[in-house]
């Protein structure tokens, strides 16, 4: 058994073998679709009897805390065959992947789930709530109208990432770099659509891509992309042209939107359509997470409103255990005096005078981002600190609900 870097040429095959075994992949559609990804990130395989049959996957980015772009590292792809389960490899290849994109500079580490705990393990906590919000496009109440959209196809996958990189982004939001990330979605399958907005130059401003399911739906919006509010209220007029004949459109709530607030008489919705292929049905759910890979440089981008708050913090990291000696990043256990306010900052030493918490990784990447005050968090997750340090932080840290709006 054998753990080494990912190899394209020599590892594909076994690779799209293990995505057929776990059921990510049934087309060669979307064996097609992988490919160029595959070969755009950094990964690592576990070799068996001279195949890979564990494989972790990740992917350059940036997150935006409040004003500042920090890299990010995007683990978009942990899959085990069927014949390598209940080893432990998937958690000990992943962390030895986080490791090396440590080491590589990225600040923060991002990944979906399968489910709550796993991750937990090599330091990664749970993000915010995400809403998907299913309503009849007809019941959309409107101060503009939308003009006649231009057509997208797979053929325009590298005009459609250039303007998902130039959208509107808030607190938390997240751009994957590379372009084959985009274009692996745009060629997933043959049900998807795009519609959108050019400029003079015919680049796309703004656009949604969509998928659908039979003559009056649901219809289902991947992402939505746009730049200021006139984009923005356009794209949902659009979507109201679409009611005469879809039932029902299914998207994820827009960062910083209500979506009920356009929606006409939006509770007699719910209640005559429930249990119907067209329910209208607002639904939540962290399927995401994220864990800090440099405290400094995250500590280096927070800068708040508030006046400074200093602590000592003890930080336990669990991924330390699971990597081997030969890592070069040990993880980030350690102690710390933490600043928080408009200059920010992680020092290695600790003051005898100040307060002190102790935290996981997971829990003080989740106060760092905002997902839940740093109170909640010692309800309910691995933070404790005496109750004045834990109220003045509840003012200090009053931040923007962290949202990615890109899928991993």
């Amino acid at each position: 058994m054998t753990f080494r870097a990912y190899d394209h040429d020599r590892d594909i095959d076994a690779v799209l073998r293990i995505y057929r075994e776990v059921g990510w992949v049934s087309e060669t559609s979307h064996e097609d679709a992988v490919k160029p990804l595959l070969k755009s990130g950094r990964g690592r395989v576990v070799e068996m009897n001279g195949s890979a049959e564990c494989l972790a996957f990740a992917n350059a980015g940036t997150i935006r805390y409040l004003e500042t772009d920090l890299p990010l590292s995007a683990v978009d792809s942990v899959a085990t065959s069927r014949i390598a389960r209940k080893q432990g490899l998937a958690r000990q290849l992943t962390a030895q992947l986080v490791a090396e994109e440590a080491s590589r500079g990225f600040a923060l580490s991002i990944l979906g789930i399968f489910e709550q705990g796993y991750y937990n393990q090599l330091g990664f906590g749970n993000g915010a709530y995400e809403r998907w919000y299913s309503f009849d496009p007809a019941m959309l109440q409107l101060p503009v109208s939308a003009r006649t959209p231009v057509r997208l196809g797979k053929e325009d996958w590298q005009q459609v990432h250039a303007s998902r990189l130039n959208r509107r982004r808030t607190h938390g939001s997240c751009s994957l770099l590379e372009p084959e990330t985009t274009r692996a979605d745009v060629f997933w399958g043959d049900q998807r659509f795009g519609l959108g907005y050019a400029d003079d130059n015919g680049q796309i401003t703004h656009h949604l891509w969509c998928s659908s399911e039979g003559e009056q739906g649901p219809y289902s919006v991947k992402w939505m992309v746009y730049q200021s509010k006139k984009q923005f209220l356009e794209l949902m007029a659009l979507i109201q042209s679409l009611g005469d004949q879809v039932h029902s459109i299914e998207f994820q709530e827009p960062p910083g939107v209500q979506l009920q607030d356009l929606v006409r008489q939006p509770i007699k919705m719910r209640s005559i359509t429930e249990h119907s292929p067209h329910e209208n049905r607002m639904t939540a759910l962290s399927y995401w997470q994220a864990r800090i890979l440099n405290l400094e440089a995250c500590l280096a981008a927070t800068k708040l409103t508030r006046e400074s708050t200093r602590f000592n913090l003890v930080l336990t990291d669990p991924v330390t255990s699971l990597l081997p000696a030969s890592s070069t990043w040990k993880g980030i256990a350690g102690e710390y005096t933490i600043t928080l306010g408009p200059t920010s900052m992680a020092e290695p030493i600790t003051r005898n005078e100040l307060p002190t918490m102790h935290a996981s990784v997971n829990a003080f990447t989740r106060l760092w981002l905002g997902v839940r005050s740093p109170t909640a968090l010692s309800w309910t997750d691995n933070l404790q600190a005496p109750e004045s340090l834990l109220k003045t932080l509840d003012s200090v840290m009053r931040l923007p609900t962290p949202m990615p709006d890109w899928d991993f």
